[in-house]
């Protein structure tokens, strides 16, 4: 079962060889050791959030389900292993067999996060969840990094409709899941059709300044644009001189005139005077795009313009200056030998330079105040606080290797708004501050 199951037309291809190399020489090694077998607690979280960020937001966890569930090590994988002599024989046998049999928790997918927040818990053998570390990293570090971002820039726009367009901003297929991630984060439509084609979210596009400069005349490109896309269309008026390009756009389509473009000066000022011709020529419902290396900080810059729309590029796809979130995937319990029934040893790396961990399978709950606002993320190993119990923040995911459920994005998008709704008012300011809410170790 993948995504292609809610619809969607692309399956994952494998992912064996997401990997790091020195995953499968520790696999080995356990294997000879008798180790391998043990039963294994992994958690994956952060120790702080990107300078300036008030909360995380928990992104790729889909893609992580895709990915697990199609990590296969097939008779090129092999061949590729074998030739290379990455590993020995006795752990190509036992690849060839692979299938993660273990559980996965986590927060749900549009959820916010915080320092130290176990973001997502993987419990199998040592053997079938060391392999799976590189993959699950590289998927939620990129993910949420552009959802934080997203989120942000959605906080900002105050409503307004935002349009993801960083596909030449990235690698292609990075690109692809920054579309994801944005709209999950609170964009409404992209730029990039195989985002659209991957996950069905809304795609949307008319003219570059390359189509302009094609025709003898701006006129003739309206004109142009026009006939083909109909009235409705959006116009871009700043190849040229932007007066002449209005006034041209509204005596070509009317007022029926759909919107127009906008994708350098002064943005403020530009809108302003835009805003003002428009009205005078009578296409009052023609909407205002601004475009042109906006980040969160630019679009709150323009709350007071008369701008309906904002396409993010560059800044959204590298995560507004923050392209990871620095998460890290920690074992943090163990059982003493390969015995099912063994109970399991807090472990926990134990370090100078600010990168030592929390032992222990861990619980989180996030504690509200007496108008249900948070107040605290609270992380516990031992029991559940009965005033916590129904705030458990950790679902299954994954149970027996077979994945429990997949979501639409719509939903995800949703349960965001939800999240960073409930959360203290500060946590939308731009300011450069703390977390929102402090996290708890009980």
């Amino acid at each position: 079962m993948n995504t292609a199951d809610l619809g969607l037309p692309v399956d994952v291809p494998s992912t064996a060889l997401f990997t790091d190399h020195y995953e499968l020489t520790m696999l080995q090694a356990a294997l000879k050791a008798g180790t391998a077998e043990r039963r294994s607690v992994f958690e994956v979280f952060t120790r702080r959030l990107p300078e300036g960020r008030r909360y995380g937001v928990v992104a790729g966890t889909g893609r992580v389900l895709d990915a697990v569930e199609n990590c296969r090590f097939d008779p090129a994988v092999l061949g590729f292993l074998r030739e290379r002599s990455i590993v020995d024989a006795q752990t190509l046998d036992w690849l060839a067999g692979y299938r993660f049999g273990g559980d996965v928790w986590g927060y749900q997918e549009g959820e916010v996060y915080f320092p130290g927040s176990p973001i997502m818990r993987v419990e199998g053998t040592f053997a079938e969840c060391v392999l799976l570390e590189t993959v699950i990293l590289s998927i939620l570090n990129h993910d949420s990094a552009i959802a934080a971002a997203a989120s942000r820039m959605s906080s900002a726009a105050g409503g307004r409709p935002l349009i993801e367009m960083g596909a030449r901003r990235t690698h292609e297929l990075a690109a692809v899941a920054a579309s994801r991630a944005a709209y999950l984060g609170g964009f409404t439509s992209t730029s990039d059709l195989a985002a659209g084609f991957r996950y069905g979210i809304p795609t949307v596009g008319t003219s570059a300044h390359a189509f302009t400069l094609l025709h003898d005349r701006e006129r003739d490109a309206f004109q142009a644009q026009v006939d083909s896309l109909g009235r409705n269309t959006t116009l871009l008026v700043d190849t040229y001189d932007v007066a002449e390009a209005v006034r041209a756009a509204v005596e070509i389509a009317g007022p029926e005139l759909g919107a127009v473009r906008i994708d350098s000066g002064d943005l403020l000022l530009v809108a302003h005077r835009v805003r003002q011709q428009l009205d005078e020529l009578g296409a009052r419902d023609t909407r205002i795009i601004v475009t042109s290396d906006l980040d969160e900080y630019a679009i709150a810059s323009l709350a007071a313009a008369p701008v309906d729309a904002y396409g993010v590029g560059t800044q959204l796809v590298t995560g507004s200056g923050h392209p990871t979130c620095s998460m890290v995937y920690k074992l943090v319990a163990r059982a003493e030998s390969a015995d099912p029934t063994d109970p399991l040893v807090a472990v926990a790396k134990r370090s100078s330079g600010g990168k030592t961990s929390v032992g222990g399978r861990k619980w989180a709950a996030r504690r509200l105040d007496d108008h249900g606002v948070a107040e605290a993320e609270v992380i516990g190993t031992g029991p559940v606080p009965d005033d916590l119990q129904d705030r458990q923040l950790l679902v299954p995911l994954i149970e027996d290797g077979r994945v429990l459920f997949r979501e639409p994005l719509d939903v995800v998008r949703e349960r965001h708004v939800a999240a960073r709704a409930n959360l203290p008012l500060s946590a939308t300011q731009l300011s450069r501050g703390e977390a929102v809410i402090p996290t708890e170790y009980v």
